[in-house]
């Protein structure tokens, strides 16, 4: 028997674009009350506006700077007044800085590093505690193929996504029996505007965000007694290699 999600409550990270918007919207369409941030407010306001003329009282749009703690605890909490509680956690919010590594800056490997890991420690750890009172929950972690594919220029990426796949392993096994559920996905390429890329015909070959957003749905609605604990996407036909 399938989970509805109807009346359930989440926190999307990085949910004013991309990917975080996509499954934000799609949470909504099911059923869901979403609290959207990111770390620019004026993207959280615009979200949070467009997201409401359709779904209104459903939607909490709160800025939000993973990487500091204070921000982190203060977006739970707006979350636990809110809705009551959290029954959901995306953890979508990440950054790209791609270049070797001797030509990097301490302050650019922290900001990956600070965005793409201990950003979802800290969302996961103000999550654990109140998925816990609400008889469990569900943690969804976008990581990537780059956790599993080493590439040059990417020492930083690959360090944070490489991480973040073994901490979702080793989470899933801390909470499977508090009810809670924690499936990391690893996307190949996404169309969005991750890196400052700005989408275009070109992406037409590439993962669409809104094909993360009706997997991570199947996820969330699958029985309780079923968790797939890692999945990959890819492309169905990326351009052939001349």
């Amino acid at each position: 028997m399938s989970e509805s999600l109807e009346g359930k409550s989440a926190v999307v990270t990085g949910s004013t674009k991309g990917i975080g918007r996509a499954v934000a919207e799609a949470l909504l369409d099911a059923g869901a009350r979403v609290a959207v941030s990111a770390r620019d407010e004026r993207e959280v306001a615009a979200a949070g506006k467009d997201l409401s003329r359709v779904h209104s009282k459903r939607v909490l749009a709160y800025r939000c700077d993973v990487r500091r703690e204070a921000d982190v605890a203060a977006l739970f909490e707006e979350a636990e007044h809110v809705f009551g509680g959290v029954d959901i956690l995306v953890n979508n919010a990440g950054v790209g800085i791609f270049r070797n590594l001797e030509d990097m800056s301490l302050e650019e490997w922290s900001s990956v590093i600070e965005t793409n890991l201990t950003g979802v420690f800290l969302c996961s750890r103000a999550a654990i505690p109140r998925m816990r009172k609400r008889g469990g929950g569900y943690i969804v972690n976008i990581s990537s193929l780059a956790g599993k594919n080493a590439f040059p220029t990417a020492t930083a990426y690959n360090a944070s996504k490489f991480g973040l796949n073994g901490m979702s392993d080793a989470l899933m096994q801390e909470v499977r029996h508090d009810g809670i559920k924690v499936t990391h996905l690893m996307p190949g390429s996404v169309a969005t505007h991750f890196n400052d890329h700005t989408p275009g015909p070109e992406d037409a070959w590439k993962i669409q965000p809104v094909d993360i957003a009706r997997i991570v749905l199947d996820l969330l609605t699958q029985d309780p007694r079923t968790l797939a604990s890692a999945v990959e996407i890819r492309p169905s036909k990326p351009p052939k290699k001349s």
